[in-house]
């Protein structure tokens, strides 16, 4: 009779598996590894060398950072909020989206737009015209280019009418966007509407007070609302943005600049066409909940200072 002996499993007591965590938790450089970030292979190299384990598997620590979703090699990029405004300027955008201002309910004669630029767009002229797709072979697109020049396409997007208003600009700026801003009040609803709010970031077409003196004396029902800084991110008119470079701009192969015009203006109204209102639902309660996860870190940093 033979038998057949079974592997064991090394015993980890609760106190390696904190102290693994932790480090794993921690920036490498901070503790003289040059190292950018951990991966499990470094990390298992490092817990081996300081004397924390003898042995250990990368299975059994992707195991114990999985039970938490650590993932040290992992990154992204993102920015401190720092306007000491940041929770009331971004609550009132976040109300308006909600249908309230103030406190109190919309009235049924109030419109919300989200409105910014999209600037410096190329019309790239490719060297070798573009083969459609055949049987297994996807688009293909010249590496090659000529640049024909490039635009501002400026759009304002009614957040609860699913209404889209664009038009294209050769740069962008104040009276570039006093021109959209005419565009849109000069027609119903908005021409004779109770208040037509414009949700706007803080770009040099529409910075700060001087803009707001700007919309009023050219439309006294207008209300200018100022995003925080660095929150284009709560901007609708960014979703928008982005469908536009999905469907429109990618890949760039245009024939002109004329061209790269009328493809804009015609998306536009394609889509307003089976457009619905954004489910737009980051709430107030969700910017608390954000505001106290990004404090941690910030007074964690503190601390060690």
């Amino acid at each position: 009779m033979s038998f057949h002996a079974k592997a064991v499993q090394p015993f980890f007591p609760p106190k390696v598996v904190v102290q693994v965590k932790s480090l794993a938790c921690e920036l490498p450089y901070k503790h003289g590894i040059p190292l950018s970030r951990f991966s499990i292979r470094e990390i298992r190299r490092e817990v081996i060398s300081t004397g924390i384990v003898a042995q250990i598997s990368g299975t059994t620590l992707w195991r114990w950072f999985h039970s938490d979703a650590i993932r040290p090699w992992q990154f992204r990029s993102w920015i401190f909020p720092r306007d000491p405004a940041f929770v009331e300027k971004a609550g009132r955008v976040l109300d308006l989206y909600g249908g309230h201002w103030e406190g109190k309910p919309l009235y049924p004669t109030d419109y919300v737009l989200s409105a910014d630029e999209k600037t410096s767009i190329q019309a790239r002229i490719r060297k070798h015209e573009t083969v459609g797709p055949w049987h297994q072979n996807p688009i293909k697109v010249e590496h090659e280019y000529k640049r024909g020049g490039a635009l501002t396409y400026m759009a304002a997007w009614d957040v609860h009418r699913a209404k889209i208003f664009g038009r294209v600009e050769h740069k962008n700026g104040i009276e570039p966007f006093g021109r959209l801003v005419t565009q849109v009040m000069s027609q119903q609803p908005y021409r004779s509407a109770s208040r037509v709010f414009w949700i706007v970031d803080n770009g040099s077409s529409h910075r700060g007070q001087p803009a707001i003196m700007r919309l009023q004396k050219s439309c006294p029902h207008a209300v200018m609302v100022h995003l925080p800084i660095h929150a284009s991110w709560l901007n609708q008119i960014e979703i928008y943005f982005s469908v536009v470079q999905r469907k429109v701009l990618t890949p760039n192969d245009f024939e002109s600049m004329a061209d790269l015009e009328d493809r804009l203006l015609r998306f536009q109204k394609r889509y307003e066409e089976i457009a619905t209102p954004f489910q737009w639902k980051f709430t107030r309660t969700d910017l608390q909940n954000l505001m106290l996860k990004i404090s941690y870190p910030l007074n964690e940093m503190k601390k060690a200072a």
